[in-house]
């Protein structure tokens, strides 16, 4: 006997119950970008391997040991599995020329890939919402970008999340910080571990970012990048914080926030949690006025962040949010060929009127159907026997107690709506 397959390690299943979940959340996702004026994007999950090469850089963990990397077979072409969303946005954005029209608000949404060790939180094959706010460049678009994640906190009602600022200059200034951060590291050479030691002229602001308990206190010590940073940085970057302390929003500047990703200058920012585990950040992103010209189009401030949705769902469902089941407005029972027939047309005629219709399939008894029907959650089973085909008719029997009657077919839409707001009342829900 062949072996069952299985799903790719870190690759998982999303069943129905969960996927339910997921669909709420992510209508709450799409109303709450709508009423901010994003647009929705989407790219193709393969894209050219030099887009993140160049977009991430060639030192940084994705690009070194995470990518999903292959040869096209028919062209010899190099492709990817996209790790993240920002750099694909640009490529498409410089490829369609939309930057033409003036500056562009834009969301995606689904699965990335990278080749690292699945755990909780972090998967091979985890979902983002990105948003990317493209030919702004003023230090508004960084405090909204801010502000849109905490509204969406209070939306989802998750209060367990803490907001964590930087700045990383300009190039000029990063390079003045890099080379005093290399000049301090070097004096403590013997201090650091072999990633450390490997990072140290490749790129040694992600050494400030290290896991290491080892560390910790030779890294506090190390240059920070916000005593490197100019007039022009520094009013930028005040003038983010003011906007968040008009509104009420408390954060923590973090001077070893730099992110993992190359293309990142000015404004960076963290929501991170103490729920999750090791993985903390549950969105993050921040000001990249360079991509644009770095991957070849004409040089265009841009900002945004991503989402980790499994890490939010995670943190969503911890704060006691439960999705119900969806369940038809009625489970449609037929006995015999002509009401086999008749049901077809009272299922797609209601449907038509805008009701959920589960109509049984399969065969069996009528016993056996309302088994099935009691089981769906639908208040109502629709039934219909020889009597009631031969009639045009159907009987309406409530599964959660009330009477039973029989209906004209023509009538049953009005009919079932009058029923269905009568469970409602019932209920308290009107």
């Amino acid at each position: 006997m062949s072996q069952t397959l299985q799903a790719v390690r870190g690759m998982n299943d999303i069943l129905p119950d969960e996927a339910e979940t997921w669909d709420v959340f992510e209508e709450i996702v799409r109303s709450w970008l709508r009423s901010y004026g994003y647009r929705p994007m989407r790219m193709p999950l393969v894209e050219p391997t030099p887009l993140f090469k160049r977009a991430i850089g060639e030192v940084t963990d994705i690009v070194e040991k995470e990518m999903y990397s292959f040869v096209d077979s028919l062209n010899g072409d190099e492709l990817t599995l996209r790790p993240e969303g920002t750099a694909s946005c640009v490529r498409a954005v410089i490829q369609h020329k939309m930057l033409h029209a003036g500056p562009q608000r834009l969301y995606y949404h689904g699965p990335m890939y990278r080749h690292e060790r699945p755990q909780k939180g972090r998967y091979r094959q985890f979902h983002q919402i990105g948003v990317e706010a493209l030919g702004l460049a003023g230090p508004d678009i960084d405090a909204e970008l801010i502000l849109m994640g905490a509204r969406l906190w209070d939306d989802l009602a998750i209060d367990d999340v803490r907001l964590e600022l930087n700045s990383l200059g300009s190039a000029d200034e990063r390079a003045r910080h890099r080379g005093a951060l290399v000049d301090y590291l070097q004096a403590h050479h013997d201090g650091l571990d072999e990633d450390g030691r490997r990072r140290l002229h490749s790129n040694p602001l992600r050494i400030l970012d290290t896991k290491n308990p080892e560390l910790q206190s030779l890294v506090e010590a190390a240059p920070k990048l916000i005593d490197f940073l100019g007039e022009a940085s520094m009013a930028h970057f005040e003038a983010v914080q003011q906007v968040l302390k008009d509104a009420g929003i408390p954060f923590a500047i973090n001077p070893r926030l730099v992110r993992g990703l190359d293309y990142y200058n000015r404004t960076v920012f963290e929501w991170v949690t103490d729920s999750l585990g090791a993985q903390g950040t549950v969105c993050a992103g921040g000001r990249y006025d360079g991509l644009v010209e770095q991957l070849g189009g004409k040089p265009a401030p841009a900002a945004g962040f991503a989402i980790g949705v499994e890490r939010v769902l995670a943190l969503w469902r911890a704060s006691g949010e439960t999705t119900e089941r969806m369940v038809p407005d009625a489970y449609l029972v037929h006995v015999g060929d002509a009401a086999g027939r008749l049901a077809f047309r009272v299922a797609e005629d209601l449907r038509a009127c805008g009701f959920d219709v589960l109509m049984h399939c399969g065969g069996g008894s009528f016993k056996s159907q309302m088994k099935k029907a009691d089981g769906s959650g639908a208040e109502l089973a629709l039934l219909i026997g020889e009597d009631e085909a031969a009639a045009g008719e159907v009987s309406l029997k409530p599964l959660r107690g009330g009477e039973q009657q029989r209906i004209s077919a023509d009538r049953l839409a009005d009919v079932l709506m009058d029923r269905l707001l009568q469970v409602e009342e019932d209920d308290g829900g009107i």
